[in-house]
């Protein structure tokens, strides 16, 4: 097993207590048990406090915009398949700003995991209702609550075929490796939404109530049965299913490319005359 130091060491600037701290050392737990050196992988985020994470683990590190995370790790899996790919972003930035992205990125299936940090609250920006906020919970700009029912990122995941598609919980650190571990080993977009308390924002959804609430799923749970994981993607409320929800081993979007037989495209040499060829067209 590759030593966990070789990912780092750093002071972050998350509020104690926040469940990214434990999502944290569960991907480096991930990376050391699965022994992917730290030059294999490419770490790509967004914006918001989940979208820090780059900063804080030794890896390729990319940050970008916020709800822009997903295209730049597509670009990355795509110019070079050799590299690991994780993107790592918040609720707000993956379903709200880069709900588009999301989708887009379910349909085309690059070979690549999403680590989405779900507050169900907007942490950088202060407490504003993010995409997955429960109806009626009171935050600083919807004093009167929220009017909008909660977008279900894993129910939108399995009707639309996502390749992998899995829920944890910060708070159960073994299992949530575990989770990591299947979703980069998988062959595919790998979704994993990760329960992670805000402290600071988010009073409704704690670490208590998460803790209350999820269960894994058991044993004898068959991830390749669409009907059971539709029905699994709908149960949220008094118990909520943590664990790989759904899967399949529908062709990825770098197996399509002809192209991306004769290497990767960073190695690739660029043929100047057809560039030439093409800004000659435009003038």
């Amino acid at each position: 097993m590759i030593d966990i130091k070789e990912y780092g060491e750093y002071t972050t600037s998350w509020c104690p207590g926040c469940g990214n701290h434990d999502v944290l050392k569960a991907l480096k737990q991930a990376l050391s048990e699965l022994e992917l050196q730290s030059h294999t992988v490419a770490h790509v985020s967004g914006i918001g406090q989940a979208a820090k994470a780059p900063h804080y683990i030794s890896l390729n590190g990319f940050n970008g915009l916020h709800g822009r995370g997903l295209p730049s790790a597509q670009a990355v899996k795509l110019a070079n398949p050799q590299l690991t790919v994780i993107a790592e972003s918040g609720d707000g930035c993956n379903y709200g700003e880069g709900g588009n992205h999301f989708l887009a990125a379910i349909r085309r299936n690059v070979d690549l995991t999403l680590l989405a940090h779900d507050n169900q609250i907007y942490g950088l920006t202060k407490g504003q209702a993010s995409p997955t906020t429960m109806e009626g919970h009171v935050t600083k700009s919807q004093p009167d609550g929220v009017y909008n029912s909660a977008f279900n990122p894993i129910a939108v995941a399995v009707t639309m075929r996502c390749s992998f598609v899995a829920r944890a919980f910060s708070g159960n650190v073994p299992h949530l490796v575990s989770v990591m571990k299947q979703a980069i080993q998988h062959k595919g977009f790998a979704l994993v939404d990760i329960f992670s308390p805000c402290i600071s924002f988010n009073k409704v959804n704690t670490f208590g109530w998460y803790k209350q609430r999820c269960y894994e799923l058991p044993a004898d749970y068959d991830p390749t049965n669409w009907d059971a994981a539709m029905e699994k993607a709908q149960e949220f409320g008094e118990k909520i299913p943590i664990g790989v929800l759904y899967k399949n081993t529908r062709p990825t979007l770098d197996e399509r490319f002809d192209f991306l037989k004769e290497g990767p495209l960073c190695t690739q040499k660029v043929d100047l005359g057809t560039l030439d060829n093409i800004m000659d067209s435009y003038r």
